[in-house]
Order: C-alpha cells, then structure tokens, then sequence
C-alpha cells in the first residue's frame, strides 16, 4: 500500500494519450524488418526502451524546474511502461525495486540480518514531484539511482537463453499484471493514470509479440492477438474511479488467457515446470488457477488419501494434551474457519480463517512461519494451545489399525511426524472452492451479480484502493504477479472502537519476532474472502461488523482517528467514499462467500 497525495491539478491524460498515439503508430511499422535472431531483436527493442527512460531521468535529475520535471517524468515512465513486460519477467527483482512503493523496505532474514532500506525509484519519483512543495535535490537524488539501475540492467542484457515459452509466459505475466496491479492504481499513486498505461503496455505486447509472429503457424490466431490487443486497448480509457474493472477482466483479461492457451498449442510449446499460475490456467478466479506446489515446501500431488487423511485429523482431539481440543476448536467450518470470538481461547489474537491459506507464503498475523506444516507444529508445541508435539501423538497412533490403514494409503508408508502435519496441511490447502457468486458471475457461470455489487468490486480495486493491498484474486496480501511474497502492512487498529479518543491497540505484531522497531504494529494481510462469515476483524477481533471496517479505512485508518505511526503503509487520506459506496463494497465482500466452502478442490 502506498502513501496517496491527490493533486486534482496535476492531470496528465493528455500528454501520456499523446505519447502513446504517436508510439503506437511508429509500433505497427517497427518489427517488419527483423532480425534472423529474434532474440536479438527482443533484445534491441527491450535495450532501446530502457536508453529512452535512462535519458529522461538523465534530465530530471538535472532540471529544476517543475513543469519541465513534471514533463521528464511522464516521458521516462512512458518509455519504463513499453518495456515492463520484459524488465519485469527476466528480472523481476530489479522491476520490484524500481516499481517499489514508496514505503519503507524491511528485509528479516533472522534476528542477525536485517536489512532496512528507503524506497526509491518510479512511485518515489511521482510522490516527489507532484506536490505543492517539490524537493529538487531529493528528486534529483532518486532520478540518479534509478537511472543508475536500469543503465546496470541494460549493460548486462543477454537473451540468448530466450525461448518461445519464456516468451509466451512473459506475454501472460503482462496480461495478468495489467488485471491484477495496473488497472488498480498500485503503481500510479499521484496521478493515476493506470488506464493509460495498461494501454502502453498492452501495445507494448503487440510489439514484443511481433518479434516471434514466425513463430504462428495459424496466421488467423496471430490476427486474433492483434485484435484482441486492439480491443484492450480501446476499452482501457475513461475516468479511473468509473472504470469498469469487472468487465475488462471478464471480456479482456480472461480472453487473453484463452487466447494465450490457444496459441501454446500452436506453438507446440512445452513448459519445464509451472510457476504460480498453472499453465492451462482460462481465469483468474478458478479452483484451478493456481499451482498448490508454488505455495508449498512439498512438491507433490495433492491427492484425495492426504486430504480425507488430513480432515480426520483436523478434527483429532488425541493430538492435544487435554484430549479436548481440535484444530477445529478454533476454526469451524461454519463459521468460515474462525471462531467467532474476538480473540480465541489460550492465545492473544483473532482466530483468522483456514479458508484460502494455503496460498500464501507467510502465517500467522505476524508472519513468523513460512509453510502451513511449520504453523501447524508450532500450533501443536504452544503450551497454550495444544501443548504437545507431533512425537507423542505419532505414539499414541500408531498402533490404531484405522490411522495405519489411512497412513499407507496416503503415503505408502507407516505413521510419521512429517506425514501427520503434512496430511493437516494438505486439507487445510484443499480449502479453496473459488465457487462463490462473485467467482461464478465472473467466470461466466450464471448472471446473478446486481449493480451494485459489480460497483463494489470496481470500488474495492478502483476508487478505495483495497486492491493495492487485498490483491485479487486472492483477496489477500500476497503479490502478483509473481506471488512469491505475502505483505504485512501497519494500518493502526486501534485498541478499542472509539473514533474520538482512538489509541493504537497494544499488540506489537511483527516486532515481537525480532524487535525491529521498523516493524511495530506490523500485521499481515488475510484474505477477505468469506468476509461475512469470518467477523469480528482485525487480529484483535476490534470491529464487530464491516460497516465498521470500511468506516476505519474510509477515515484514514489509525492516523485518521489521531493516531501517530511513522511507518503507517495505509494512505492518511479519507478515502470520501459514500455510504452507498460502503453499501456496494460490503455488497461485493459478501459476494465472495462460497457456496460450500467445506467442498475440497482437488
């Protein structure tokens, strides 16, 4: 999430419209005399586009003038937009910090080695200079270690390991990208000109797409991606709050995917091994989208044995010390795997639901685990909750001919420690239906969304910005397009509900793991999804209803009540939203409760 300064006059349709125009007439002619090796020709296109925005930071860093800055900055970020589909596919670590937000990076290896740098780069820079009171020599600063970067980028560019399946994974990235992040104003947080931008890259793909047309051997399907750019392209316009993100995912962004799916086969292209979204994968919002393995340390099938196996011991009370508690104790299905309480029995914080969590890479509110089978031991070791270990009940089992018989079928194996939390993991990544009413309209399935849920889920990644932090389609913290990360943010959850004496509730969060002070009230994003089911919210469980989660963020989170955090990632702003406004979001989030969220999706 990223600090949002409305600067009502500083719009730059016209100027990123006009330069967009004119590189998309240039585009059409550009590639039709190629190279033999269309890597090398990637590879100028890509270099070319890099020189451009190296030029103009090259300016700004230099200009002291704020038209004239204003002017470089939009032209440099042209030019880092053409070529983010390829920047941000071979180095996606480089993309990530110069498209990082402008907030401060922590980085917690152990106790030992932290690593706590200031944010630079594109978001930086369009905080800096659109404002009433731009600093010149701290602009100048970051135009030069931004230029700095992309000039080590292009210096070591080689692309002579590019195949067509990198290429056709870059071409999905892009696509996905532009759904997920480009079209919510995550990375435009002054000017918002996402709309615009998605069009760059988007013409951006025809280019890059142009360079391996050898590579159809359907012309029709090359003429269908032409098209289908086209018709992107002309759809992403118009105002950024009344932009219909629902329809350009449902008649864009899914399209492309079975465009893309389509053109697999007529490449004949055979991918080494599946990243985070599947392969075959049509929608963004399907049982079937992701690859479980990404999420996990265990790289194997999730089969029906392991799960059924891992439900029965969900419900094991053996596994606790008293015999009397279960993972369900705590997490009911009913109740969308939470409690129901504000705080559980026997820990300090908010019971958050199982639903959707095997596809993240932190747990807990604090993130100290990185895998489910690490939370679930430390879940079975804490002497206020389970207070036993995985060592005992593997004894108290293991001559019980029913768990035998389960163990072998699962595993092939007798009972063991790491099969037992591995089969409690494997239900638990199981838990992720996507067959909610939202899910369904958006894939088609039936036509039962009202108006105003369809402006809910607009307003939720559009106008209030939650889709910066709850990225779809996951609704929680974990980032595309890469979903190698699962962001923590600090909004300021008060101690209790009191807007007029508001203070910042006591529970450190982050910082209790290895006390960086950076790192105070630091909480993970969770999902929303099954949101109406799941209440009270936040880790302290200080909301009782959505009304009075939406009003929290409406205000500004903590420091719109008065509350003082450095380090707030949430936006200080009042987000103005309407009261029908919060109606239409509320109407989206009860949206996303499945249908039978007890349904295993295998």
């Amino acid at each position: 999430m990223k600090f949002i300064i409305k600067k009502e006059a500083y719009v730059f349709i016209g100027l990123f419209s006009l330069l967009f125009t004119s590189c998309l007439q240039e585009q059409k002619t550009a590639y039709l005399a190629r190279d033999n090796n269309k890597n090398e020709t990637l590879q100028k296109a890509f270099s070319n586009e890099l020189i451009s925005t190296i030029a103009y930071l090259d300016s700004l860093s230099e200009s002291d003038n704020i038209k004239a800055s204003e002017k470089h900055y939009v032209n440099a970020r042209f030019h880092f937009k053409k070529a983010e589909p390829v920047l941000a596919f071979v180095d996606s670590e480089n993309y990530k910090f110069l498209n990082q937000p402008n907030i401060l990076k922590v980085e917690e290896e152990d106790a030992t080695d932290i690593k706590i740098n200031n944010p630079t780069g594109f978001q930086v820079l369009e905080e800096e200079i659109f404002t009433e009171t731009p600093d010149f020599k701290s602009i100048a600063d970051h135009a030069v270690k931004t230029k700095i970067r992309l000039e080590l980028i292009e210096k070591n560019l080689n692309f002579n390991y590019i195949k067509p399946y990198h290429v056709l994974w870059m071409i999905r990235d892009q696509i996905i990208r532009t759904a997920l992040t480009g079209i919510t104003g995550f990375d435009s947080p002054v000017l918002e000109q996402s709309l615009t931008e998605g069009q760059i890259t988007y013409s951006a793909l025809e280019t890059y797409l142009s360079i391996y047309k050898d590579e159809f051997n359907d012309e029709t399907l090359y003429k269908a991606w032409h098209q289908a750019i086209e018709k992107a392209i002309s759809e992403l316009t118009g105002d950024f709050n009344s932009f219909n993100r629902y329809a350009f995912i449902k008649s864009n962004t899914h399209k492309n995917l079975e465009l893309w799916n389509k053109t697999v086969s007529d490449w004949k292209v055979k991918f080494p091994f599946t990243k985070a979204i599947n392969n075959d994968a049509t929608s963004l919002f399907s049982k079937n989208t992701f690859n479980l393995n990404h999420f996990s340390d265990y790289n194997d099938s999730l089969t029906s044995a392991k799960v059924a196996l891992g439900k029965t011991l969900f419900f094991e009370t053996e596994l606790s010390a008293s015999k009397s508690i279960s993972c369900a104790t705590c997490h009911i299905p009913e109740k969308g795997y939470t409690d129901g309480l504000a705080i559980s029995k026997g820990v300090t914080r908010n019971s958050p639901t199982l639903l959707y969590a095997g596809l993240q890479k932190g747990f807990f509110y604090d993130n100290r685990a990185g895998s489910l089978e690490g939370q679930i031991v430390s879940v079975i070791n804490n002497e206020n909750e389970f207070h036993s270990d995985l060592k005992g009940f593997e004894n108290a089992i293991k001559h019980n001919p029913e768990y035998i018989e389960a163990f072998k079928t699962a595993f092939n194996d007798s009972i063991k420690q790491d099969y037992i939390r591995h089969a409690i993991a494997s239900f638990i990544r199981s838990l992720a239906p996507f067959n909610s009413k939202f899910d369904n309209n958006i894939n088609d399935l039936e036509n039962s969304l009202n108006i105003s849920e369809i402006n809910g889920f607009n307003l939720f990644t559009g106008k209030a910005k939650c889709a910066t932090c709850h990225f779809a389609p996951l609704f929680n913290g974990t980032v595309p397009t890469t979903f190698k990360e699962t962001e923590m943010e600090l909004i300021g959850v008060p101690k209790t509900n009191d807007s007029i004496h508001a203070e910042i509730d006591g529970d450190l969060g982050r910082f209790d793991l290895f006390h960086t002070p950076e790192r105070k009230h630091f909480f993970k994003t969770t999902t929303v999804r099954n949101v109406a089911k799941t209440g009270p919210y936040m880790h302290n469980g200080v909301f009782k209803s959505l009304e009075e989660v939406l009003n929290f963020y409406n205000k500004g989170g903590g420091a719109g009540l008065g509350i003082a955090l450095e380090n707030q990632t949430l936006p200080p702003d009042a987000l103005n939203l309407t009261s029908t406004e919060i109606q239409d979001i509320i109407a989206f989030l009860k949206s996303l409760t499945d249908e039978n969220e007890n349904s295993e999706s295998i």
